[in-house]
């Protein structure tokens, strides 16, 4: 039966439970599942929630935005394959046709003691489950020079929106044999590919508009995702444009002045017209308020994606301190529907399947050159574990490149209508 509030609150005993499961007691009422945040992750477990349960569980997302921008595949929008729009959805279908209670505000504190989830304009909303799918949030002083403040002079973009279309307009803007930086991120980070992809398409833009251009990396890491193909990409397709510095020659000794327009390598300190700032990644803010955070990350277990510190919280996706999976869309959609099918179990005594995970990231080089890496996952004792990968392969025909750049094109509007509840 569900535990008065009164005498948790008021044993030393009862707070030692905090660390065990609710189990529902049927006939009590609906239980109630809140979710923080409507990405991959959260969409997933609140539409996969509601929809399996037929309504036996009442689900509410929380989640600012009432149009959300994909992350993934915005380096398309960069490159000029994509617009703004196609990677914008909205949250209608979750409410109208799988009766999400969808919540647009900022949730800005969590009572793990209570079980209470409060918002920034003041709702509380209780919940006998709690999912976390924050993302990510930067860490302040990763970039000497950088803060969010400066995220106008020197974007980030790496919360798509804005952010996205101001780091275009300002390569758009370039003059003529101007130089864009970046600063990539170090690990580990949202979608290990990102970086290089975004290289590529702004290598793409450039090749068509600013030829004489220059692109410069400076990297904290000694390798990189998809390393391979990318840099035989980048030789074939934008011969003499791209530099990459890497930490042997001061690629983890970064400054940026963003009032001055300068980025510092190793001390050698350099003009550029345009600086994208890519900084070291955690959690998002509201996992580490509630107190499930250990060095940056959430720690879950692996077989429902629950805290190792809540057994009533389950953080999913790129928050989440999971083991081998990369922070990916595609991994938190499948942890989603691993935490869902977990949470529904507990709740309503459903069959919970054994956990199983995949992932794969696609990245575009050039026009109809697309390449990807991916893996099978399981449950362990101690994380979720990599089973086996795949990689495409250097010197691929150019039939195969662009059929796995299809390939990308069908998986997203898969998991876009996934995630949403919308027809793909």
């Amino acid at each position: 039966m569900k535990l008065n509030r009164r005498l948790f609150m008021g044993t030393a005993a009862a707070t030692a439970m905090l660390a065990a499961p609710t189990v529902w007691a049927q006939g009590s009422g609906r239980p109630r599942v809140v979710v923080v945040g409507g990405g991959a992750g959260g969409a997933t477990v609140a539409r996969y929630l509601a929809k399996d349960s037929e309504g036996a569980i009442d689900v509410t997302l929380i989640e600012p935005t009432r149009k959300y921008y994909t992350c993934f595949f915005s380096n398309l929008a960069l490159g000029g394959f994509w617009d703004m729009e196609d990677l914008a959805h909205s949250y209608g279908a979750l409410a109208s046709e799988f009766g999400v209670n969808v919540v647009h505000d900022w949730a800005v504190g969590v009572d793990r003691a209570t079980r209470t989830v409060t918002t920034a304009m003041g709702h509380t909303f209780p919940y006998d489950r709690l999912v976390l799918s924050p993302g990510i949030d930067f860490i302040d002083g990763a970039v000497p020079g950088w803060d969010v403040t400066a995220q106008n002079k020197m974007p980030h973009a790496y919360k798509a929106g804005s952010q996205t279309e101001l780091l275009k307009a300002q390569i758009q803007n370039m003059p003529e044999g101007g130089t864009f930086a970046m600063v990539a991120p170090p690990n580990p980070y949202r979608c290990p590919p990102g970086p290089y992809e975004r290289v590529s398409m702004i290598a793409y833009m450039l090749r068509e508009a600013n030829p004489t251009a220059k692109i410069l990396i400076a990297d904290p890491k000694q390798t990189f995702s998809k390393q391979g193909l990318f840099e035989q990409g980048w030789n074939l397709a934008y011969p003499g444009m791209i530099e990459r510095i890497g930490p042997d020659f001061g690629g983890e000794n970064v400054e940026v002045n963003p009032d001055g327009m300068t980025i510092s390598i190793d001390g050698e300190e350099q003009k550029v017209d345009v600086c994208n700032v890519i900084p070291a990644m955690q959690a998002g803010k509201i996992a580490h308020d509630a107190g499930v955070t250990d060095g940056g990350w959430a720690p879950v277990n692996a077989e429902d994606l629950s805290s190792r510190m809540d057994a009533n919280v389950h953080i999913l996706g790129d928050a989440a301190g999971q083991g081998d999976m990369p922070k990916s869309g595609f991994s938190a959609n499948s942890q989603a529907k691993v935490a869902a099918n977990a949470i529904r179990g507990a709740l309503t005594d459903a069959r919970v399947f054994p956990a199983r995970f995949s992932n794969t990231c696609w990245s575009l080089i050039d026009r109809e050159n697309g390449v990807k890496v991916g893996a099978t996952y399981e449950a362990t004792p101690e994380k979720i574990a990599k089973v086996d990968g795949f990689i495409s392969q250097t010197d691929e025909s150019p039939d195969m490149r662009a059929e796995t750049y299809r390939e990308s094109l069908g998986w997203y509007a898969s998991i876009t209508a996934d995630m949403f509840g919308v027809q793909a």
